[in-house]
């Protein structure tokens, strides 16, 4: 029990948190470093953390302390002036690199992929999503194990350091490495599954659309408002971990299948691409893709890129799509005042594009139209009898 406000509270008290980032001089990049805090911020947050203090600092390369000693001692007079708990930095730090950063703060010490796995925890509700977040730790834990037992190794020899810190790192590495392989057998089982699944609505010749964006962009209350779902949409970082698939009832009559997916987000870890694979070969069977983007977001344009670069590493980018300009409700007052410049920007990267406030419902007459277009334009030429 701790006393929160005058008061005393049952719940634990929110670890509080300084984020740190590096700008490296002459890396180009569509993201500032106030942009790139600013999101980290909110992913702190999203792990139940108060964010107290943040520090930068451009450097050629980062040391292997990350930062440099001047850095290094502000940020050690901050964690003992603001009673820090976790320190967070911005990239993903080697296990060499947060280890030294821990013997020198005394704090926990985590950084960015740690923090995306972490709100993934927390989001995931499914049998599915849980393996899948379960594998992404287990594969980001297991280069870090050798750490675990270096206090062993400072105390000099001697009695109780002959051999057990060598003997538990391994057993510590086999252990992991065993439950991964479970895992992902676990997890082949959920492929198959949906393989099986996408051959039973391949039968039923309905075109696949699957939506796509960065997190937060309003995939999850789009795709009720078009499928008539009961996805969770919340304003929070990946509300939506698990793929969802409804029914789609389009102007022409006919029906398509609607799947909802996981959000992509700057710096995604590779860890996470890789677990979620059952989940992204979904987008693999689409016929067509919607990209949806907030475009009340000052980083419209940035989040656009990331999530196109992202499905062109995972060989998407042959897919046909339709840009869908979320959440026009927060940039207008009515759907017909004039549309933003960044709008104009994003319309003109993309063939097919409708602007939509899921929120009211603005557009989805037109966002309907349009996948029902793209999909007959797409759609094979029958053979001749």
């Amino acid at each position: 029990m701790k006393r929160q406000n005058g008061t005393y509270s049952t719940h634990p008290a929110p670890e509080r948190a300084v984020l740190v980032s590096v700008e490296i001089r002459g890396k180009k990049t569509d993201w500032t470093l106030r942009e790139s805090l600013a999101e980290l911020g909110d992913l702190t947050r999203a792990a139940n953390a108060e964010v107290v203090a943040r520090v930068s600092q451009r450097l050629v390369r980062p040391s292997r302390t990350y930062l440099g000693k001047g850095k290094l001692d502000e940020l050690l007079e901050i964690i003992h002036d603001e009673d820090i708990d976790v320190v967070v930095f911005d990239d993903e730090l080697a296990p060499a690199q947060q280890k030294a950063l821990e013997d020198i703060l005394l704090v926990k010490v985590i950084d960015r992929s740690t923090l995306i796995l972490d709100v993934f925890a927390q989001r995931a509700r499914s049998r599915e999503g849980k393996l899948q977040i379960e594998l992404a730790q287990s594969e980001y834990l297991l280069p870090r194990l050798a750490g675990q037992w270096s206090h062993l190794e400072r105390l000099g020899g001697g009695i109780g350091t002959r051999g057990p810190g060598e003997t538990q790192i391994e057993t510590d590495r086999r252990l992991v490495n065993s439950r991964i392989a479970k895992l992902k057998k676990d997890l082949g089982k959920v492929r198959t599954q949906r393989s099986e699944q996408r051959q039973n609505r391949s039968n039923s010749q309905a075109a696949v659309v699957s939506l796509v964006g960065y997190t937060n962009a309003g995939k999850s209350a789009l795709f009720n408002r078009l499928a008539s779902g009961n996805v969770i949409a919340r304003n929070q970082l990946f509300s939506t971990l698990d793929p969802t698939t409804r029914r789609l009832f389009l102007p022409s009559g006919e029906q398509a299948v609607l799947t909802d997916t996981v959000g992509f987000i700057h710096k995604l870890p590779a860890t996470v691409v890789s677990a979620f694979t059952a989940t992204l070969e979904e987008l693999e069977y689409a016929d067509l893709l919607l990209h949806v983007v907030d475009l009340s977001h000052r980083g419209a344009v940035a989040h656009h890129d990331v999530v196109e670069g992202i499905l062109d590493e995972l060989g998407l980018s042959a897919i046909p799509r339709i840009l869908v300009l979320n959440k026009l409700d927060r940039v207008a007052d009515s759907p017909d005042d004039p549309l933003t410049e960044r709008a104009m920007q994003l319309i003109s990267m993309s063939k097919h594009s409708v602007v939509t406030s899921a929120e009211l419902g603005w557009g989805l007459d037109d966002l309907r139209a349009e996948i029902s277009s793209v999909i007959s334009m797409d759609a094979p030429t029958p053979t001749p009898a």
